[in-house]
């Protein structure tokens, strides 16, 4: 099957994870399993912004210098940030130097804060979104989903910036809101164990 390749075990995978060497263990390891710390829904809601017209090879390349950059993506920390912070992150050549999204992270620190005062919890908010996955498309067949949509236009009401569908969509993928590991995949499987056994969070209101 074209939507599979062979891992260095020789088990099938995404096919995907041919476009580069280090994408096997980050889908083996964290693609699709599901995530409820806010730091680090917040860090992947950053970084699909920060692929936006890029690929995801060369961001994770750059994760770790993004995580030291954003203190870690604590956006308690980012809200913080001022012009100065700005004008320092467009000479950091570790990231990636786009003005507009470096500001959006500051600008969405910001509003994570709100929907923290206003839920609790980032990811209670997040979590409410998760799609039925009785209705949901073949497995890497779209690029968006009626869910995606939803939350985009919702953070986008609420003030975020760079979080559109096609972002939203990418991010959900990654952070296990959906598991979009083909059938086939070895580890298929394992995320969707990991769904059932998931506690979902909710607010603390």
């Amino acid at each position: 099957m074209s939507e599979l390749i062979k891992g260095p075990d020789g088990k099938a995978r995404c096919s995907w994870c041919k476009a580069a060497p280090e994408f096997f263990h980050y889908h083996d390891t964290e693609w699709g399993f599901p995530v409820t710390d806010d730091h680090r829904l917040f860090e992947k809601l950053c970084l699909e912004s920060f692929q936006s017209g890029l690929s995801w090879r060369t961001i994770l390349a750059k994760r770790e210098n993004f995580r030291a950059a954003f203190h870690d993506f604590d956006f308690d920390k980012v809200a913080g940030f001022t012009q100065k912070d700005v004008e320092r992150l467009l000479q950091d050549a570790g990231i990636v130097r786009h003005r507009g999204k470096i500001e959006a992270v500051i600008n969405n620190a910001k509003r994570a804060q709100e929907l923290v005062k206003e839920e609790g919890l980032l990811s209670a908010y997040i979590w409410r979104f998760e799609p039925d996955s009785e209705q949901l498309a073949e497995p890497q067949s779209a690029s968006t989903s009626a869910e995606s949509i939803a939350l985009s236009k919702d953070l986008k009401k609420r003030g975020w910036k760079f979080v559109g569908p096609t972002t939203v969509y990418a991010f959900m993928q990654a952070m296990g809101l959906i598991n979009d590991h083909v059938e086939g995949c070895v580890i298929r499987n394992q995320v969707e164990r990991a769904r059932k056994k998931f506690n979902r969070p909710e607010a603390n209101r």
